[in-house]
């Protein structure tokens, strides 16, 4: 089974930080795929813009470098190598001063004021501000732009809510792509297919069904060069308040009217606004902190988080756990745990339901039935994306009533033979396409810091400690407590 490529219009994609990290691992390697598969038009053209004094040649090669570190062997042909680096231009431009910014002009000029001009800043937020005024106020930006905002937006309510007026000053909300591209992983798609494309799953989609929601995002990793960042933001900022909290409305969101962009968006800021406040009279017994200390990871030992930062002082958390509830009719009663952490014993990043008990088990007199477990649906989005229902039936062959807890299993790179886009591949071409519906409105943005901000603030007045816990495992022995006083316990990864 192969998938349907719909080409999009012919654009430019300026690229601030083209010669980054992101770029590098990411940017690149998606737009040489869509270019290999056919869905960019031959007029397109990719247009790094950094500090960095490079000509075009030296950008290609460095493009090059970077789709040969990080675009399987297989999948690189050299045709279309050759195609998409002859797309790549470079402009060196100082993103807070005026040079640079009248040579990237005359370059977007060239294809006229009727192309379609994306800018996807893959910068340090402290630059979101100038460059968004720079690309107004130089006449870069025409009707048909496009503005690409990486998380974090601020680092709090008060600083979200600053940079949100200050870029909607030179943009209008509807060019505006705050994107999280956790929003783009195939899993995620399915789980809106599955919910409103089915007759199976909506009507045992609520608070008489569902026991529980766990929503698990772990990183093996450690700083990996991020320490400036990160020891100023933490795990509540990285991961909460953005990737988790996001899983967490698609979760739990209501239907949608249609399946555009405003209103799926409508439908996650009532979770968003349902969320139940955690602050300082709760935050201790719903919320764990936790900080990675020496220990072994694949096999191999690896430094505390304040060796790999180098500063004996940071209490900076790595791990957070939270008991999140949401006040609605919907999903009244029902817990989300949230867990999130560096160093853990593997990456994983999962979303798990677990359905209630049922009312009576009638093999419970049965000699060696076993037991019946509570029927689960998983969905994995990294790695080996795909969905499995655990469900209970009996062992095959004689001997009586077994019964086992086994998984309906679709990994989706086997069940339809293609290769899995990278998520940044479906979220540049929208941004292309102005498709705006996996892509953060401000207002969402705003309404999620609104729920973090309590939490950060609790911490602070009930000083709340960081607890270390071995890197390579599952992070504080209190975070098991968490789940377990509830009677339940945290989904282990297959």
């Amino acid at each position: 089974m192969s998938s349907q490529i719909i080409p999009v219009e012919p654009f430019d994609y300026v690229v601030f930080g083209g010669s980054g990290d992101l770029a590098e691992r990411k940017l690149l390697p998606a737009l040489y795929h869509r270019d290999h598969d056919g869905q960019i038009p031959e007029e397109a053209r990719i247009i790094g813009a950094s500090r960095s004094e490079l000509t075009d040649d030296e950008y290609r090669n460095f493009a090059r470098e970077a789709l040969t570190k990080h675009v399987r062997q297989e999948d690189i042909h050299e045709v279309s190598l050759e195609r998409f680096l002859g797309r790549l231009h470079y402009r060196s431009i100082d993103a807070q001063a005026d040079r640079g910014w009248d040579e990237l002009l005359t370059l977007l000029d060239e294809a006229g004021q009727e192309r379609i001009r994306a800018f996807y800043l893959a910068v340090g937020p402290s630059l979101f501000a100038p460059i968004a005024y720079n690309i107004s106020q130089k006449g870069l930006a025409n009707e048909h732009s496009r503005l690409v905002v990486e998380k974090p937006v601020g680092r709090d309510l008060e600083s979200a809510k600053a940079l949100n007026l200050t870029i909607g000053r030179h943009f209008r909300e509807h060019q505006i792509f705050r994107i999280d591209h956790y929003l783009g992983k195939e899993t995620v798609q399915n789980l809106m297919a599955l919910r409103f494309a089915n007759a199976l799953y909506e009507p045992v989609w609520n608070s008489t069904h569902v026991d529980h929601v766990q929503i698990t995002v772990a990183e093996s990793v450690g700083l990996e060069g991020r320490a400036g960042y990160y020891d100023k933001a933490g795990a509540l900022r990285d991961m909460v308040q953005n990737h988790i909290v996001q899983l967490l409305c698609l979760v739990a969101l209501e239907p949608p009217s249609a399946m555009n962009a405003d209103a799926l968006r409508d439908e996650k800021l009532k979770v968003l606004r349902a969320l139940k406040t955690i602050d300082a009279s709760n935050v201790e017994s719903r919320t764990v902190r936790g900080q990675y200390k020496a220990g072994a990871s694949n096999g191999s030992a690896v430094k505390s988080y304040l060796d790999d930062l180098g500063d004996g002082e940071s209490d900076t958390e790595t791990f957070v756990a939270i008991k999140a509830e949401i006040a609605n009719w919907r999903w009244a009663g029902v817990p989300f745990y949230l867990r999130t952490g560096k160093r853990l014993s593997q990456r994983m990043s999962e979303i798990v339901v677990t359905f209630r008990p049922i009312p009576h088990n009638i093999f419970e007199d049965v000699a060696g039935a076993g037991k019946v477990t509570q029927n689960q649906l998983v969905l994995r989005l990294q790695p080996d994306e795909g969905m499995k229902q655990w469900l209970m039936i009996k062992d095959p062959g004689p001997g009586g009533m077994r019964l086992k807890h086994v998984p309906l299993d679709m990994t989706f790179a086997e069940s339809f033979m293609v290769r899995n886009p990278d998520a940044y591949e479906r979220l540049l071409m929208d941004v292309i396409r102005g498709n705006q519906t996996l892509f953060m409105r401000r207002d969402e943005v705003e309404a999620a810091w609104d729920w973090i901000d309590p939490i950060l603030k609790a911490w602070d007045e009930k000083a709340v400690k960081s607890q270390g816990y071995t890197a390579g495992t599952w992070g504080p022995s209190s975070s098991i407590a968490l789940i377990e006083r509830d009677g339940r316990t945290w989904h282990e990864p297959d």
